[in-house]
This record gives C-alpha cells, structure tokens and sequence, in this order.
C-alpha cells in the first residue's frame, strides 16, 4: 500500500524541490513530475513528488488527514 501526502513546492534547484506540508519543510525529488513549478502542489511518497495535484485536491487531502488524526488520537486515548 502507498500513502502520499500533498505538499506545495516552495523552491527548485535542478531536480529537487523544497516543499512544505503542515509547516514543515523537506526537500523531495521531482524527477517523475516534469513541469512542475513552484508554487505548484504535489503528492509526495517515500521522498519524491509522484504527481501534481490542484489546490483544491491538495486541501481535500490535508482535511482528511486531519480527520484521519484526529480519530486514531482519539481511540489511542479511548475515546470512541
């Protein structure tokens, strides 16, 4: 199973983006998503960019990864 996360591309030098995801910063190859330009979103897996997403898709997918936190804090701390 693959989990990707969506990250926006802060900077590019060559074949490596800086992106950010949730305030925080990596740097991720981009080798497989030609064209990609900064201020772009992508999904990141396993340090590289695997797609380039809309804004609108990127924000879909950080609400349910907050929802998906959310809910397993929750049953990690008992409640149901």
């Amino acid at each position: 199973m693959c989990i990707a996360v969506p990250s926006k591309v802060l900077k590019i030098e060559g074949k490596v983006a800086e992106t950010e995801l949730g305030g925080v910063i990596r740097r991720v190859s981009i080798e497989m998503v030609p064209g990609v330009k900064v201020g772009d979103y992508v999904m990141v897996h396993a340090g590289a960019a695997i797609s380039i997403v809309n804004k609108e898709e990127a924000e879909m997918q950080r609400e349910l990864w907050n929802e998906l936190v959310e809910v397993l804090n929750d049953a990690a701390e008992g409640n149901s």
